[in-house]
């Protein structure tokens, strides 16, 4: 069963009353190297955005609602298993996902674990608070992060989800600062600069770390969530 605090456990006599704040994770389906999963930036949104809003279950009505899997990925689009929707239909899916809920949720936020979405995401947010609506988007972050299926998501990844992590196939990939990749990127995407498509190492992966990680998103948004400080760009404080 799901937990009472997941908006698809619910029905809707129970939401007639009901002032939810929505918690929205949004991810990818992408590759990340030889021993990830396609969707491991879908896992990391969901499981930061349960934690924080498992936190909070004495604080008011918060729900987490099923994830939006797919995202703009054009960058990977080199390597098979990705899908990419780009980022105007990304956009445009979560406006029309936020004027739509918000018709019974007072407030949203689009918790992103995907970089090439922050643009989407961004720009979502920017036209419904524009038109009136209380939308905030809140990164998935980590400190100290390396670019992409490398230690970081790795040791996330090991603490998360364990057997669906091949650290028998995990290799290092261009280990180069993200700004000396970035015109090859722009021209080929990822398989431009890294032929098995890791952005970091990998192999020094560990899941205490990966834990300490989650553990302090989802407290930093657990807070944020709380606190409801929104900027001037839509972001969630």
């Amino acid at each position: 069963m799901r937990p009472a605090t997941e908006l698809a456990s619910r029905t809707w006599r129970e939401l007639v009353e009901a002032k939810p704040l929505l918690v929205v994770p949004v991810g990818s389906l992408e590759q990340h190297g030889p021993h990830l999963p396609l969707n491991t930036d879908a896992q990391i949104a969901v499981a930061v955005a349960r934690k924080a809003v498992g936190a909070l279950t004495d604080s008011g009505e918060v729900l987490m609602a099923p994830e939006i899997t797919y995202g703009a990925s054009g960058e990977h689009e080199g390597f098979p298993g990705t899908i990419s929707i780009g980022r105007e239909v990304l956009e445009l899916m979560l406006l029309e996902f936020g004027r739509s809920a918000m018709r019974w949720a007072p407030k949203v936020v689009f918790v992103n674990a995907h970089g090439g979405n922050a643009h989407a995401v961004a720009a979502a947010v920017t036209r419904l608070r524009y038109e009136g609506r209380d939308a905030a988007w809140f990164p998935c972050g980590f400190p100290g992060a390396d670019p992409h299926a490398g230690q970081t998501e790795t040791s996330v990844m090991l603490a998360l989800a364990p057997s669906g992590v091949h650290l028998d196939r995990a290799e290092v990939g261009n280990t180069a600062p993200v700004g000396e990749l970035l015109e090859s990127m722009r021209a080929g995407g990822v398989a431009a600069v890294s032929s098995n498509g890791v952005l970091g190492d990998p192999t020094t992966a560990v899941a205490d770390r990966g834990t300490d990680l989650l553990d302090g998103l989802a407290a930093s948004l657990a807070q944020s969530l709380q606190s409801w400080t929104v900027d001037e760009a839509g972001r969630l404080r």
